[in-house]
């Protein structure tokens, strides 16, 4: 359990780091206005509840890094593509975090 806890709570922002600016697919799940309002330069937006119709778009990606504005729905994407096949999805968590992680 300890281990499990240390796991959701880590920081991992040096390897994310690292996995973004070695050029990985980077998805917005916000709906599309929230993504007007604001995101990360060079992303794409596939809102959530469209992932199952757009699973041809994650193939052949060697990283994934979904996001959203908490981490909540990124969450939900990172567990819907790994049950789909998508091998090497990260959950980036709130989108301005994977913005200042961007270099």
């Amino acid at each position: 359990m300890l281990g499990f806890l240390k796991k959701l709570f880590s920081d991992n922002s040096a390897e994310l780091e690292a996995i973004i600016n070695d050029g990985a697919y980077l998805v917005d799940v916000r709906t599309t206005g929230e993504f007007r309002s604001g995101s990360v330069k060079g992303a794409v937006n596939i809102p959530l509840n469209t992932l199952q119709s757009n699973l041809s778009k994650f193939k052949n990606k060697k990283n994934v890094v979904v996001f959203c504005a908490s981490g909540m729905r990124s969450s939900q994407a990172k567990a819907i593509l790994s049950r789909n096949g998508v091998p090497n999805v990260h959950n980036g968590g709130a989108w301005h975090k994977v913005n200042r992680l961007k270099k």
